[in-house]
């Protein structure tokens, strides 16, 4: 038998997020593209200004079936033809609104691309919507919901946008709308609101994979380069507006064995000179296993299999735009426990948050982040779907192209005494909205007694 010989580990190389290349299609479709050598999946990422502010009042959840429909026939195939076409590339596509805009999502062998992106470019100049297809995503999403309120997860999000918005705004109400809003929507509003928002002068396109031999210029121009429709007016964004005064609220689930936490507040987006630092002392708060609140929590206490606490972008707007800075990011800390461990485990997440504040964090804490932060990188960054993605990101957040390489070398740069100050601030014990998902009659004396904040209970 012979054995080939066992490979040897190549030379280290300096490794640093891709640039992409910007332009645009003479339609006014915005182009960045990114060559990355070995990745024969190439990742297709278009986002679409098409946001949840945009939807007409009562219709929350159109963007959601807009963006479900895209894929489910054209003037020139059906929703199964479609769906076979696909297929045959061997593509996956994949569409979905949040506060930005949509998103549609497109990977596809290298060697298949020119087929897939065309199929895309169809679906955005024209696609069906026909009558059938809207009503059965229309009563799919109506079945989706019931899942959603069962679920304490799911169901403690939507309590904390409630309780952190004003009833007027988009952002209190959840995503996919509710069974009411969603109950009225027909064909006929989803080609209303994709006629208004959808053209390619507000729309981005981000190719990134092997892109050796393919001629990406002369591809667009025959695919996407056909996608016309109106330029578009600049539409006002409303700024974001929250209450976070510290309180608690109880979703009541009679008989549950365990509370849903989920502690939140309205923070600084990226454009905020203090995003890196905030990253930072949010993940030696609880960004991993070995962080303070697992630590405490889970390893200490066995209260929890974990506890996270992150920073999640709702929309971002550059400073200088027309309607100034109107971005917000949702600071939260998330996870469960047994119904008997609800106070004791809020007693002790306090006080590690107090202790913070106190003693601050320990440079052996801030280097343990950063190595995993900005370590963790070239893995995290392998695939054309992750750069891609990230990219995308940056364009819906409107940060510049190389905002993810200087994010890691500002992590890098950050010190302990200024990861501290803001993981400090961005988790102040007096303006935590609380929202626990359990049985109320067990827990809602118990956590009154400790005094983080005005307790009261609701329903459903």
């Amino acid at each position: 038998m012979q054995f080939h010989p066992q490979p040897a580990p190549g030379t280290a190389r300096p490794w640093a997020f891709p640039a992409p290349e910007r332009g645009a299609l003479p339609n006014g479709l915005t182009v960045l593209r990114c060559h990355r050598p070995g990745q024969q999946v190439v990742a297709v990422e278009i986002f679409l200004d098409a946001p949840l502010d945009a939807e007409p009042e009562g219709l929350d959840g159109v963007a959601t079936i807009m963006s479900r429909a895209l894929s489910e026939g054209t003037d020139k195939r059906t929703a199964e033809e479609f769906a076979a076409e696909l297929e045959r590339c061997g593509a996956t596509l994949d569409a979905h609104a949040d506060h930005p805009g949509v998103r549609v999502s497109l990977e596809v062998p290298a060697s298949r691309l020119a087929k897939a992106l065309g199929l895309v470019a169809e679906a955005l100049r024209a696609p069906a919507f026909a009558d059938s297809e809207v009503e059965r995503l229309v009563r799919n999403r109506l079945d989706e919901i019931p899942h959603e309120q069962a679920n304490p997860a799911r169901r403690a999000a939507k309590q904390l946008s409630k309780e952190l918005f004003p009833a007027e705004a988009r952002m209190s109400r959840p995503r996919q709308g509710t069974e009411e809003t969603v109950g009225r929507i027909d064909a006929a509003a989803v080609r209303a609101f994709f006629e208004a928002h959808v053209r390619p002068s507000t729309a981005t396109a981000v190719v990134v994979g092997d892109l050796t031999g393919i001629d990406l210029d002369a591809l667009l121009a025959d695919t996407l380069g056909d996608w016309s429709g109106e330029a578009a007016e600049s539409r006002p964004v409303p700024p974001i507006t929250a209450d976070d005064t510290g309180r608690v609220v109880i979703v009541d689930r009679p008989g549950a064995v365990q509370t849903q936490l989920l502690i939140g507040r309205i923070g600084a987006d990226r454009h905020d000179s203090v995003w890196p630092a905030q990253v930072l002392g949010t993940y030696c708060l609880g960004g991993t296993l070995t962080s303070r609140l697992d630590r405490v929590l889970r390893e200490e206490k066995g209260y929890t299999y974990g506890v996270r606490a992150f920073a999640q972008v709702l929309r971002s707007t550059a400073p200088d735009s027309a309607s100034g800075a109107t971005g917000a990011a949702m600071l939260a800390i998330s996870g469960s426990v047994d119904t008997e461990s609800t106070e004791p485990a809020l007693r002790d997440l306090w006080t590690v948050l107090r202790t913070l504040a106190a003693e601050g964090l320990t440079d052996e804490e801030r280097e343990t982040a950063v190595q995993n932060l900005v370590g963790v990188a070239p893995l995290k960054f392998e695939t054309a779907a992750s750069v891609a993605g990230t990219l995308a990101d940056q364009v819906e957040q409107h940060l510049p192209d190389d905002y993810q390489a200087q994010l890691y070398a500002r992590l890098a740069e950050t010190g302990t005494v200024e990861a501290t100050a803001a993981v400090v601030n961005a988790f102040p014990v007096d303006r935590l909205v609380t929202v626990l998902v359990g049985d109320a009659a067990r827990i809602a004396e118990p956590v009154r007694a400790l005094g983080i904040g005005e307790v009261s209970v609701v329903t459903g």
